[in-house]
Parts: C-alpha cells; sequence; structure tokens
C-alpha cells in the first residue's frame, strides 16, 4: 500500500507532537509517493509516548516503535530501517525544522540516486550551533570524501535496500552519505528550508556537534577499511 516510510525519532518532544501530526498527516495528502509516518520513541521520560500511541490510534498511516531506554538518535534510525518494509525510507526530526513538504523535492531524485539528502538553506539557528557544524561537516569532508555540505540536515531519502545494509553505530547518522558509497551507491543533495526550533528544547550540545563528530571519524575509516561489499549475480 506504501511505497515511502518516514521515521521520526522522538525522545521528550511531547511539546512538538501535536504538530507533528498535523503537519505530516497533510503531507500525506500531498506526498508524491504513498507515505507512512514511523515515529521510533527513544525512552522519551515524558508524555510522549502516550502521545504518540493516541496520534497512531487515529491515524491508520502512523506507526510507532517504542525503546525500553534511551538509546540515541543513530539506534532510533537504526531501528527504523530495520523494521520498515516500503521501497524508500526517509527521516525528519520532531523538532520540525525542516519541512515535510521538501520530501517531494527530494523524491524527485530517488529513481536515479540512492540516497538524497537535504542541505539546510539559510539555517535559523544560533552562531555556535552553526559553526560547530560547518567545522563539524569540514572535518567529516576531509575525512570521508563524501563531498556533502551537511550530512546532519534531518531530511534524506534512501532506498531501503542500501538503508538496511547500513552498520550503524552511536554517531553514525552523520555519516550516510559516506556509507551509501561504501556501498557504490549514489548520493544527492537538494536545498531545503529551515525554519526556528518553536518548541522543546536541542538535545546536541558543541560536543555532540564537534568534538565526537570527530572521533566518529576515526571509527568510520576504521569500518571503511573493514567494510564487507558484494553484489549477488544470481541464485539457484
Amino acid at each position: 500500500m506504501y511505497e515511502f516510510t518516514i521515521i521520526v525519532p522522538v525522545y521528550n518532544e511531547e511539546e512538538n507532537l501535536d504538530r507533528v501530526e498535523k503537519e505530516l498527516l497533510a503531507y500525506t495528502k500531498i506526498a508524491t509517493k504513498p507515505t507512512c509516518i514511523l515515529f521510533v520513541n527513544d525512552g522519551s521520560k515524558d508524555n510522549s509516548q502516550q502521545m504518540i500511541e493516541t496520534i497512531c490510534s487515529r491515524n491508520k498511516a502512523f506507526g510507532f516503535i517504542n525503546f525500553k531506554e534511551n538509546r540515541g538518535l543513530s539506534a532510533a534510525i537504526k531501528a527504523g530501517f530495520d523494521n520498515v518494509t516500503t521501497e524508500y525510507v526517509g527521516y525528519i526530526d520532531s523538532d520540525l525544522q525542516t519541512a515535510p513538504e521538501d520530501f517531494n523535492l527530494l523524491l524527485e531524485h530517488s529513481g536515479t540516486y540512492n540516497l538524497v539528502t537535504g542541505v539546510r538553506a539559510d539555517r535559523k539557528d544560533s552562531f555556535v550551533k552553526n559553526m560547530s557544524s560547518t567545522i563539524a561537516n569540514g572535518i567529516r569532508r576531509a575525512f570521508t570524501h563524501d563531498g556533502m555540505d551537511d550530512t546532519g540536515c534531518p531530511l534524506k531519502v534512501i532506498k531501503t535496500e542500501y538503508a538496511k545494509r547500513i552498520p550503524m553505530f552511536k554517531g553514525l547518522h552523520r555519516f550516510l552519505p559516506a556509507m551509501i558509497l561504501l556501498q557504490n551507491g549514489t548520493v544527492l543533495q537538494i536545498p531545503v528550508r529551515h525554519f526556528p526550533r518553536v518548541a522543546g528544547t536541542a538535545k546536541f550540545g558543541v560536543w555532540n556537534r564537534l568534538i565526537g563528530p570527530l572521533m566518529d571519524c576515526f571509527a568510520y575509516l576504521w569500518m571503511k577499511k573493514k567494510y564487507i561489499n558484494y553484489e549477488i549475480e544470481n541464485k539457484g
């Protein structure tokens, strides 16, 4: 019935979930591919899970996964990848600083590219947040040579067969384009809109955006050296 699943990682976002429901439900009506929504509740301590269950009970295109305890963004995305059955999978942050409607811009190229990622144009974040992200992206590009300007953009579309082969570990959500390239896949970046956070609080500080990604680059280099990639010609 569906061709595209949007993963929505959630951690203590009760102030945003009513808006998430409204905007994602509206998007499903204009999406260029039949679309469903998969919440992944990453062990929230607030009322997020109860709200998610209520949202899913009244919207047949919405479902959820609920973690027993907090495991981080990469784990939430990985759980989503593991559980989707549609041809394409994407994700968006529950703070909705990017617009669901812009998924259509990415889907235009999904038949040609194995991963299409947004690039946040005219970012509406603080100077410190923007600067730390710029530095982190520059460091990551130097290690991965993936050519991507904004891997932290929470708006991506991936062919599910490629997403399921990504060996995720904590922090690797920033390296999704590089991991697709390791599979000899193709990647493309498209400018998308960006908005200020209107509710809730950011879950990442300077450590998460700068020091952490630097350490993850060495993990990526190790994985690149050890990565196993193969194609099956036929079966019998």
